[in-house]
Protein backbone atom coordinates (compact mmCIF):
# COMPACT_ATOMS: atom_id res chain seq x y z
CA UNK A 1 0.00 0.00 0.00
CA UNK A 2 2.57 2.16 0.66
CA UNK A 3 4.29 1.62 -2.12
CA UNK A 4 1.01 2.60 -4.16
CA UNK A 5 0.95 5.81 -2.23
CA UNK A 6 4.55 6.36 -3.98
CA UNK A 7 4.16 5.79 -6.98
CA UNK A 8 0.92 8.23 -7.12
CA UNK A 9 2.43 11.25 -5.65
CA UNK A 10 5.64 10.88 -8.26
CA UNK A 11 3.01 10.59 -10.97
CA UNK A 12 1.37 14.30 -9.58
CA UNK A 13 4.05 15.85 -8.37
CA UNK A 14 5.38 19.08 -10.14
CA UNK A 15 8.63 18.01 -10.95
CA UNK A 16 7.49 15.21 -12.76
CA UNK A 17 4.99 16.23 -14.98
CA UNK A 18 6.15 18.19 -18.72
CA UNK A 19 7.38 21.85 -17.89
CA UNK A 20 3.60 23.09 -20.29
CA UNK A 21 1.26 20.95 -18.98
CA UNK A 22 1.73 22.65 -15.08
CA UNK A 23 0.09 25.93 -16.16
CA UNK A 24 -2.60 24.96 -18.04
CA UNK A 25 -6.31 24.71 -16.34
CA UNK A 26 -7.96 21.45 -15.66
CA UNK A 27 -11.05 22.59 -16.32
CA UNK A 28 -14.38 20.67 -18.45
CA UNK A 29 -14.85 22.48 -21.75
CA UNK A 30 -18.30 24.19 -21.61
CA UNK A 31 -21.20 23.21 -23.40
CA UNK A 32 -21.80 25.52 -26.38
CA UNK A 33 -25.55 26.30 -27.93
CA UNK A 34 -26.45 27.79 -31.48
CA UNK A 35 -29.10 30.76 -30.20
CA UNK A 36 -31.81 31.78 -32.73
CA UNK A 37 -33.48 34.89 -32.46
CA UNK A 38 -36.12 35.95 -35.02
CA UNK A 39 -37.11 39.65 -34.31
CA UNK A 40 -37.83 42.65 -36.77
CA UNK A 41 -35.08 44.06 -39.05
CA UNK A 42 -35.53 47.41 -37.44
CA UNK A 43 -34.29 45.60 -33.78
CA UNK A 44 -31.59 43.61 -35.56
CA UNK A 45 -28.50 45.90 -34.09
CA UNK A 46 -29.73 46.07 -31.59
CA UNK A 47 -30.24 42.51 -30.25
CA UNK A 48 -27.35 41.69 -31.82
CA UNK A 49 -25.38 44.64 -29.16
CA UNK A 50 -27.47 42.98 -26.52
CA UNK A 51 -26.46 39.18 -27.08
CA UNK A 52 -22.82 40.42 -26.89
CA UNK A 53 -22.83 40.57 -23.02
CA UNK A 54 -23.36 37.17 -23.16
CA UNK A 55 -20.00 36.04 -24.27
CA UNK A 56 -20.93 35.46 -27.58
CA UNK A 57 -18.17 35.89 -30.18
CA UNK A 58 -19.89 35.03 -32.84
CA UNK A 59 -23.01 35.74 -34.40
CA UNK A 60 -24.73 35.70 -37.90
CA UNK A 61 -28.04 37.00 -39.05
CA UNK A 62 -29.96 36.55 -42.13
CA UNK A 63 -32.99 38.68 -43.54
CA UNK A 64 -35.99 36.69 -44.28
CA UNK A 65 -39.73 37.54 -44.44
CA UNK A 66 -43.27 36.72 -42.20
CA UNK A 67 -45.23 33.92 -43.74
CA UNK A 68 -48.55 35.94 -42.82
CA UNK A 69 -50.39 37.56 -45.32
CA UNK A 70 -51.69 41.31 -45.47
CA UNK A 71 -54.97 40.69 -44.26
CA UNK A 72 -53.78 38.81 -41.31
CA UNK A 73 -50.98 41.73 -40.49
CA UNK A 74 -53.85 44.31 -40.92
CA UNK A 75 -56.34 42.31 -38.27
CA UNK A 76 -53.51 41.42 -35.59
CA UNK A 77 -52.01 45.42 -35.52
CA UNK A 78 -48.80 43.94 -37.61
CA UNK A 79 -47.35 46.13 -40.22
CA UNK A 80 -43.92 44.96 -40.35
CA UNK A 81 -43.51 41.22 -42.17
CA UNK A 82 -39.18 41.85 -43.04
CA UNK A 83 -37.75 39.65 -40.32
CA UNK A 84 -33.97 39.20 -39.15
CA UNK A 85 -32.77 35.72 -38.32
CA UNK A 86 -29.74 35.83 -35.72
CA UNK A 87 -27.74 32.90 -35.19
CA UNK A 88 -25.51 33.44 -31.88
CA UNK A 89 -22.87 30.45 -30.53
CA UNK A 90 -23.51 30.99 -26.68
CA UNK A 91 -22.38 28.87 -23.27
CA UNK A 92 -24.88 26.70 -22.17
CA UNK A 93 -24.26 28.24 -18.42
CA UNK A 94 -25.02 31.66 -20.17
CA UNK A 95 -28.04 30.40 -21.57
CA UNK A 96 -30.90 30.88 -19.11
CA UNK A 97 -30.07 34.60 -17.96
CA UNK A 98 -30.01 35.38 -22.14
CA UNK A 99 -33.36 34.15 -22.90
CA UNK A 100 -34.76 35.91 -19.41
CA UNK A 101 -32.95 39.14 -20.96
CA UNK A 102 -34.55 38.44 -24.39
CA UNK A 103 -38.03 37.70 -23.52
CA UNK A 104 -38.03 40.82 -21.50
CA UNK A 105 -36.73 43.13 -24.08
CA UNK A 106 -39.68 41.39 -26.44
CA UNK A 107 -42.31 42.81 -23.88
CA UNK A 108 -40.97 45.63 -23.16
CA UNK A 109 -39.66 47.33 -26.56
CA UNK A 110 -41.84 49.43 -28.50
CA UNK A 111 -41.95 46.87 -32.42
CA UNK A 112 -39.08 44.66 -30.22
CA UNK A 113 -41.18 41.59 -30.24
CA UNK A 114 -39.62 38.36 -31.54
CA UNK A 115 -38.62 34.43 -30.50
CA UNK A 116 -35.39 33.23 -29.71
CA UNK A 117 -34.84 29.15 -28.85
CA UNK A 118 -31.42 27.11 -28.50
CA UNK A 119 -30.05 23.75 -30.54
CA UNK A 120 -27.26 22.37 -28.61
CA UNK A 121 -23.90 22.09 -30.54
CA UNK A 122 -22.16 18.74 -30.38
CA UNK A 123 -18.95 19.03 -31.85
CA UNK A 124 -16.27 21.35 -32.96
CA UNK A 125 -13.66 20.65 -34.74
CA UNK A 126 -10.40 21.90 -33.45
CA UNK A 127 -9.20 23.00 -29.90
CA UNK A 128 -8.67 27.17 -31.35
CA UNK A 129 -12.47 26.62 -33.22
CA UNK A 130 -14.25 25.81 -29.92
CA UNK A 131 -12.41 28.23 -27.57
CA UNK A 132 -13.06 30.87 -30.37
CA UNK A 133 -16.74 29.95 -30.35
CA UNK A 134 -16.73 29.55 -26.42
CA UNK A 135 -15.00 33.11 -26.02
CA UNK A 136 -12.22 31.36 -24.10
CA UNK A 137 -9.17 33.59 -25.00
CA UNK A 138 -6.26 31.50 -23.67
CA UNK A 139 -3.02 32.64 -25.46
CA UNK A 140 -0.42 30.62 -26.27
CA UNK A 141 1.54 32.64 -23.64
CA UNK A 142 -0.95 31.56 -20.49
CA UNK A 143 0.07 27.84 -22.13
Amino acid sequence: MNENKKILRKATDKKTLPKNSRSIPKTAPQKLKLLFTIVNRSKAEFYIDLLQNFDVNMQLYVYGNGTANTETLRVLGLSDSDKAVILSVIQENKVNEALSVLEKKFSTIKNGKGIAYTVPLTGTVGVAIYQFLSNNRMTLENK
